[in-house]
């Protein structure tokens, strides 16, 4: 018993010394939070994709002002044709002169050997207001043949309300109808020019011969 007691003693004395044997776990420092690392997606893409759209609206502002431009084209226009059509109508008019065919007759004429002649009685009236000098009158004929020396006839001058008769000669076919033309001029400025498909016969109301080229006032 006493020997059981002596055990117990030596027990207790040996777990009253355990605390020099323990053992104490180290502690170590909190490891620091852990950095969620960025992902990096390609959405920037997106962000340039709206950045180029903004020209693209810009670019309409210039088709836009250039409309009104073409109402000045359209006003220029307008104002330079009355200047054209004005200077085109200038050019002064020639006076026409009034010409009268009488009539015609043939005959031979032995004289220029041409054989049968036509000739025509003529009639000028100057009413065109003004004097006219160097007048000459010129037969045509259809079936002409030589020049004749009185085909053209030509007096010095015909005074605004003056008249004068003038015979023309032309060569023309024996027994033929002929259609005829008379021209009249003032130096070189054509006056007046008629033409006839056949010439009247004047039978006997043929002006005197020495009524011809000879002015008279117009009645």
């Amino acid at each position: 018993m006493k020997k059981i007691f002596l055990i117990a003693i030596f027990l207790l004395l040996l777990l009253s010394a355990c605390d020099g044997w323990s053992y104490t776990v180290p502690t170590f420092p909190a490891p620091p939070p852990t950095i969620t690392p960025s992902i990096f997606t390609p959405t920037p893409v997106i962000v340039t994709a709206t950045h180029t759209n903004i020209p693209a609206v810009v670019s309409e502002t210039p088709t836009e002002t250039a409309t009104p431009i073409t109402p000045t084209e359209t006003s220029t226009a307008f104002t330079e044709a009355p200047t054209a059509t004005d200077t085109a109508t200038l050019p002064p008019v020639s006076p026409i002169i009034i010409v009268e065919v009488l009539g015609c007759n043939t005959s031979i004429d032995i004289t220029h050997g041409l054989g049968e002649v036509t000739n025509a009685y003529v009639v000028l009236k100057n009413n065109t207001g003004k004097d006219l000098i160097d007048v000459c009158t010129t037969l045509n004929a259809l079936d002409e043949g030589q020049v004749h020396p009185d085909k053209t006839v030509c007096v010095p001058s015909l005074m605004h309300g003056q008249q004068v008769p003038v015979k023309l000669t032309v060569d023309s076919t024996y027994r033929q109808d002929t259609p005829v033309q008379v021209e009249v001029k003032s130096g070189e400025t054509l006056l007046s020019r008629i033409g006839q498909d056949s010439c009247t016969d004047i039978g006997l109301f043929a002006p005197r011969p020495g009524s011809l080229l000879t002015s008279v006032p117009i009645p």
